[in-house]
């Protein structure tokens, strides 16, 4: 069995189903793409067991058969290929592939197909369909905010709320909370799920630049991503997500305007100073005057800016870790940020002074009590 293909339209496939092969799977085979020809198309699968990932590509083959291949040398093979068409001859009894270019032929060791995991098959409840720049923006604004904490599985994915008015996505650490509203995408029903995080990352790298339709449908144990030549099966996440509404405080009475781009670079420069274990600034709020500082008693460093900003309010001190300040900046668009606040030991919002038409962009983070540290 064999089929003609090129190299670098192989290498793009499989490049973006390498990112769900586990370096130690649970089980070997999984080590591998499953390659499998049928009616002259090539179908590519890559599983962990929680994800599974195919993609399809039209070739011209004598006849079908299935073997799985070792994902990383074949990678580093087509890596290092130029671009041109390359035979992919596979034996289904032995196992062998052949990978013949214009100028030599590499043998692969594949294993037995059959022990490859049968992707699911899509038994779905539920189904919405997002452009892939509107699921693109949800992905980027919330996945820096999910939790590494294997302690609180509910909050290492993205809480999706599907609802007839408006699509939300909701992601926090206990530390930090991003909510990503679309009010031009909607539901029939209220359905709510956890996406992980892993399948998150998957998308986002996957995902095309064209606004193509990406179909998702959902049941009680698995979503599923239909897009292009791809789709993507993932195991949500079975928890009770926190009720996030009631941690978003509204009566803010000291508000604050400032340039994003000039906070960011001031926080940039001031952390340096930081003390390394807290990564603490202070931000002292006045009049139209913002001053960033950071001390860190240990080894005499300091450092200080003031920036000019629109601040309307009580003259206030308030500490953050610099890092959760800098990575939700750094995730904002807007050239001017709002932040709103109450007192310095209460939840802080932060918003962009304009949102791109259907969506809504709102951010949270806990300050530091200063009082907590020799500053």
């Amino acid at each position: 069995m064999k089929f003609i293909i090129s190299s670098a339209n192989l290498l793009k496939q499989v490049g973006a189903l390498n990112g769900v092969i586990l370096s130690n799977p649970i089980m070997p085979i999984l080590e591998n793409f499953l390659f499998k020809v049928e009616n002259n198309k090539l179908i590519i699968t890559a599983s962990d067991m929680q994800n599974t990932m195919t993609a399809e590509v039209a070739v011209d083959s004598d006849e079908d058969g299935k073997v799985a291949i070792p994902a990383k040398m074949l990678i580093e093979t087509l890596k290092n290929l130029p671009e041109q068409p390359v035979t992919i001859v596979m034996n289904p009894e032995t196992y062998a592939v052949e990978i013949i270019s214009d100028k030599g032929r590499y043998r692969l060791a594949g294993e037995n197909a059959d022990d490859f995991p049968e992707p699911l098959a899509v038994k779905a409840t539920e189904e919405i369909e997002f452009p892939a720049e509107v699921l693109s923006s949800a992905i980027a604004y919330t996945l820096f905010a999910v939790s590494n904490d294997e302690m609180k599985p509910s909050m290492n994915g993205v809480f999706v709320q599907l609802s007839p008015k408006h699509v939300t996505f909701v992601s926090t650490d206990s530390h930090r909370l991003v909510r990503y509203r679309r009010d031009d995408v909607t539901s029939q029903s209220e359905v709510s799920v956890i996406l992980p995080k892993k399948a998150l990352n998957l998308l986002k790298n996957a995902l095309p630049s064209s606004d193509i339709p990406v179909v998702v449908t959902f049941n009680k144990s698995n979503a599923f991503f239909t897009f292009g030549n791809m789709k993507l099966v993932c195991r949500l996440i079975d928890e009770r997500f926190p009720d996030y509404e009631n941690v978003i405080p509204l009566n803010n009475a000291n508000n604050l305007t400032i340039n994003r781009v000039e906070l960011l670079g001031s926080l940039k420069r001031i952390s340096i100073y930081a003390n390394k274990s807290t990564n603490l600034v202070k931000l002292k709020l006045g009049g139209e005057t913002i001053t960033v500082s950071a001390e860190d008693l240990d080894f005499s460093n300091e450092a200080n800016e003031a920036l000019a900003c629109d601040y309307n309010g009580n003259e206030m001190e308030i500490g953050f870790q610099a890092r959760m300040l800098m990575e939700m900046l750094s995730n904002l668009a807007t050239n001017e940020v709002y932040v709103k606040m109450s007192e310095p030991n209460r939840a802080v919002l932060m918003l962009p002074t304009s949102n791109t038409q259907g969506e809504d962009v709102l951010m949270l983070v806990m300050p530091v009590s200063l009082t907590s540290y020799y500053y």
